[in-house]
């Protein structure tokens, strides 16, 4: 099938367009979520974002093994969207799993995918350099996920004030 890339910084509506292109494909909806519920708050968050999608997507929470993952849901006439991947880098991070492997699996599964991909993340690298190593190491690596995706994507938006450019396809 095809995969999408859609970029944006927070709150720009990316998550807001991706799940509008998914409910307009006309297939059995999947939604793979990244997240960790650390606290509170992001269980709140998380929790509304289920209750604004509805009963009509099947949701998949998978932090680590988005490959393993994607591998087990893939299937004709099925879109999955991935939200997001700059929470599965941290994820990770944090668990100091092999990045550049990591990358590498999600990049090779696209192409033999069977379900349609859409994948959001989060645009980090347009302010300025973070002031401590961790920070820039994330930076760093979801600017070289997001080059190694987009190359491998149909086609890559970036999302600003909810507005789509299409950069790619």
């Amino acid at each position: 099938m095809t995969t999408t890339l859609i970029l944006g910084g927070a709150r720009s509506g990316k998550s807001r367009f991706a799940e509008n292109l998914v409910m307009a494909s006309g297939l059995e909806r999947h939604y793979l979520a990244t997240g960790r519920a650390w606290d509170e708050e992001m269980r709140t968050r998380i929790a509304q974002h289920k209750a604004d999608r509805g009963p009509s997507w099947t949701t998949h929470e998978e932090p680590l093994d988005l490959v393993e993952k994607l591998t087990a849901i893939d299937g004709e006439r099925r879109i999955v969207l991935i939200d997001c991947l700059t929470l599965w880098v941290t994820n990770l991070i944090m668990e100091e799993r092999d990045i550049p492997a990591e990358f590498t699996a999600l990049a090779d599964f696209l192409p033999s995918a069977r379900a349609r991909i859409v994948v959001v993340s989060n645009e980090v690298g347009l302010g300025i350099v973070p002031d401590n190593r961790m920070a820039r190491d994330f930076r760093d690596h979801a600017g070289r996920l997001h080059q190694i995706i987009a190359a491998k994507a149909d086609e890559v938006y970036f999302i600003a004030a909810g507005l789509p450019l299409k950069m790619k396809g």
